[in-house]
């Protein structure tokens, strides 16, 4: 069972200290606005959540393949030496998660039904459509647009965003850190995302 695996995947410091640093080594990073959103996106990089699960804490850190499309949305998630550990399609009709080893697919309406089932946390893969390019909407059903000196948001869903790094060189900026929170009720609670992405290569 993926959650099962996941759980023995631990915090990897360089993870952690590696991103502490806002901005670039290069120069200050632009203080003008990401650029407009795009349907088409494909990157790669880290994932760690911390979370509480009927009163238990849990932590996780993966590698992913993020692509996604109008209508389509696919990740692969990966322990830190390679092993590919689920594959995630999401479609406006279904979610469906694969954890190979001959298991059949989980499917849900929800990807954050699904993913809290499977991987013991939710992932918020259509807010994470906007946040992985700098983009959200804030708590009023506002458009927010990320730059270095606005760069914090609550969304209209309750997480609370922070983008707290960028991509050297980026113009328009591209996000590097995202950190996401939310203290929702239920079987999971007090959730914590960081994100961290891969430059373009």
């Amino acid at each position: 069972m993926i959650k099962r695996h996941l759980a023995l995947i631990p915090f990897t410091a360089a993870l952690l200290a590696g991103c502490a640093a806002t901005g670039s080594s290069n120069g200050p990073v632009s203080t003008a606005p990401v650029a407009a959103y795009s349907e088409a996106l494909s990157l790669s990089g880290k994932m760690s959540a911390t979370y509480t699960r009927d009163g238990t804490p849990g932590s996780v850190t993966v590698n992913f393949e993020w692509r996604q499309t109008a209508s389509r949305t696919d990740i692969e998630l990966s322990t830190p030496l390679g092993s590919t550990v689920a594959k995630i399609a999401v479609t406006p009709e279904e979610a469906v998660l694969s954890e190979g080893d001959n298991k059949p697919p989980r499917r849900a309406a929800s990807i954050d039904e699904l993913s809290a089932q499977a991987l013991g946390w939710p992932l918020p893969v259509s807010g994470l459509r906007e946040w992985l390019q700098g983009h959200a909407i804030d708590a009023k059903g506002q458009r927010f647009t990320a730059s270095a000196a606005h760069s914090t948001v609550t969304t209209q869903d309750g997480w609370q965003l922070s983008f707290v790094s960028w991509q050297p060189d980026s113009n328009p900026p591209r996000p590097r850190r995202i950190d996401a929170e939310r203290a929702a009720s239920g079987p999971v609670s007090d959730i914590t995302i960081r994100v961290v992405i891969d430059a373009a290569k």
